[in-house]
């Protein structure tokens, strides 16, 4: 009768430990994100729902080596750019990293605006910068342990894409069929939409946003850096390994659900084209009914509300990093003043994305251009920092995490120039 007692115990301090993965994990999941998703599913039914297992180890490794350089070298990506190779990676990749984030954090905004102008009517635009300013402000003013604790209650928000699919009458026979054994085409569509699931999934900008939250956990918990400190780095190597594996894995869970949700309900309707988010949403109530078009468009603003503090935190870490500057969501404004001024920035200056009229669609793809053309060279570095003795110190990364990582830029460089052959 005693036994389920540690069970009990175990359980709490096992989703306690879950911290900066499952953030990385479910920002991954934001509004644009969705629309991918949602298109995805809407075009080609079932059939693309495979990616979600074939991107699912590629992820894992690539968010686990960013963690591991993080904790092991105690300095977020950027800084280890400046410090070991040329200050001007640096510089190369924070331009980069920020011009695709303003982008995804406008179309993310513009997304939540929309969403709500579904719920309850009113100006989307105006909806769009008073979702801005409250994502800046949480981020600028809440003492970053309350701040870690409502970015874990918010992942809760993607399952409500969970709840859509139970409601969708999906055809399982067939959904697992496509799943389990894919068919593919050979087509510059179906080759197309795989390079936007990819880039997507895979994305720069939450591999600088883990390297810096596993700083500021080290930090947090009074920790020196790893390769400082030997006693600590198994246990907390291995609290970010499954940290990591179980973000990712809900990530991409929360992915298939969406694929399938609009394969079952839009695909099936004839509904083929989807551009955004809130445009999915709309495109559920006449096929699968209120509830499950209410639950949609909450589900966007929950993650966006998630998503774009990642977006913005992770592009102040690498200007702040490439500057020298004080840095990290622990330390109060009046200590980090330029690094949170980049937060605000970044985060309310976006909305012009939406005020300009710029076609969300378009400067999505633009971003996405920008992240694929990233997202190589910066695995590339990462794979020879974290066998960098002088990073790593006797803590280098796996040679099996190495070659997966390896294998991923290789296949992200591919899908880069698939996306302009195509």
């Amino acid at each position: 009768m005693d036994a389920p007692t540690p069970l009990r115990a175990k359980t709490p301090q096992f989703l306690k430990s879950l911290g900066p993965g499952l953030v990385t994990g479910a920002a991954d999941d934001d509004p644009s994100g969705i629309a991918t998703y949602s298109q995805v599913g809407a075009q080609f039914g079932y059939t693309l729902g495979w990616t979600m297992l074939f991107s699912y180890p590629l992820m894992a490794a690539v968010q686990g080596l960013s963690a591991g350089i993080g904790a092991v070298s105690g300095n977020g990506l950027a800084k280890n750019l400046k410090l070991h190779y040329h200050r001007w990676l640096a510089y190369a990749a924070m331009g980069l990293l920020f011009a695709a984030n303003f982008v995804n954090i406008g179309a993310d905004l513009a997304a939540m605006g929309a969403a709500l102008r579904l719920l309850v009517g009113g100006p989307e635009v105006v909806y769009a910068l008073l979702f801005g300013i409250l994502c800046a402000t949480i981020q600028v003013l809440v003492p970053y342990p309350a701040y870690v604790s409502v970015l874990k209650w918010l992942t809760l928000s993607l399952f409500s894409y969970v709840a859509v699919v139970l409601m969708a009458g999906v055809q399982w026979g067939e959904a697992l069929d496509s799943i389990v054994m894919p068919s593919v085409a050979f087509t510059g569509d179906y080759f197309t939409a795989i390079v936007a699931i990819l880039g997507t999934t895979i994305s720069p900008y939450l591999f600088f946003w883990q390297a810096g939250e596993e700083v500021e956990e080290l930090r947090r918990r009074k920790l020196a850096r790893l390769r400082r400190n030997p006693d600590a780095a198994e246990p907390e190597l291995g609290r970010i390994r499954m940290d990591t594996l179980v973000g990712m894995g809900f990530s991409n869970i929360v992915a298939l659900c969406i694929i399938v949700a609009a394969a079952a309900t839009l695909h099936l309707n004839g509904v083929e084209q989807v551009e955004t988010s809130a445009q999915a949403a709309e495109a559920l109530k006449p096929v699968a009914g209120e509830l499950a078009f209410a639950v949609f468009a909450v589900g966007i603003i929950g993650t966006g509300l998630l998503a774009v503090p990642v977006l913005a935190g992770s592009a102040a870490y690498a200007v702040a990093e490439s500057f020298g500057w004080p840095e990290g969501l622990d330390k109060k404004l009046r200590e980090a003043k330029a690094f949170y001024a980049t937060i605000v920035v970044a985060t309310i200056a976006s909305v012009a994305v939406t005020m300009l009229g710029v076609d969300p669609v378009r400067a999505l793809y633009w971003s996405a251009v920008v992240n694929g053309v990233l997202a190589t060279p910066i695995i590339i570095m990462m794979v020879i920092m974290a066998r960098n003795p002088a990073i790593m110190g006797g803590l280098k990364a796996p040679r099996w995490m190495v070659f997966i990582s390896g294998l991923t830029a290789l296949i992200m460089g591919l899908s880069t120039i698939g996306m302009f052959l195509f």
